[in-house]
């Protein structure tokens, strides 16, 4: 883990302790954007043949999020298709982090979200808000995620 080198809104954790380090956490808090002053907490498991295959990476954080999905399930290409064993745990981080900054309306995991971003960014924005403060967004409720008193 030493290679790691994380953008500043982003912190690491092993919850089971450092004996076990192919299944940590990284809690991403952007500082810009949409999700201003939220906090995000993604899984990763790390598999065996890795770098060979990407890890597992959930969001833990119920967001939204047009390229998260509510069961935590993340759109990013390189944890697909576009995996490279040429590529790390810090290219992952840095996609994770650009998917706050600039949200994907184009390739969406939550529809209603993409095409709320798509069609409406204030509207989405004002979403973004409701959600991260603790509340509902159409039919789903989102528990606070927001830190300090921002």
């Amino acid at each position: 883990m030493s290679e790691l080198n994380l953008p500043k809104t982003s912190t690491i954790a092993f919850p089971n302790g450092k004996d076990d380090l192919m299944n940590f956490e990284v809690t991403l808090q952007p500082d810009e954007g949409y999700y201003l002053g939220g906090s995000f907490v993604f899984t990763f498991q790390v598999p065996p043949i890795y770098p060979h295959e990407a890890p597992k990476v959930k969001c833990k954080t119920k967001v939204y999020h047009p390229n998260i999905d509510l069961e935590g399930n993340v759109c990013l290409n390189i944890l697909r298709e576009d995996w490279k064993p040429v590529l790390n745990i810090n290219t992952i981080v840095y996609g994770l982090n650009l998917l706050f900054t600039q949200p994907n309306d184009e390739d969406p995991l939550n529809q209603d979200a993409a095409a709320v971003l798509r069609d409406n960014p204030k509207l989405f924005e004002t979403n973004v808000r409701r959600a991260m403060a603790g509340g509902y967004v159409g039919q789903f409720f989102f528990p606070r995620c927001m830190v300090g008193s921002k």
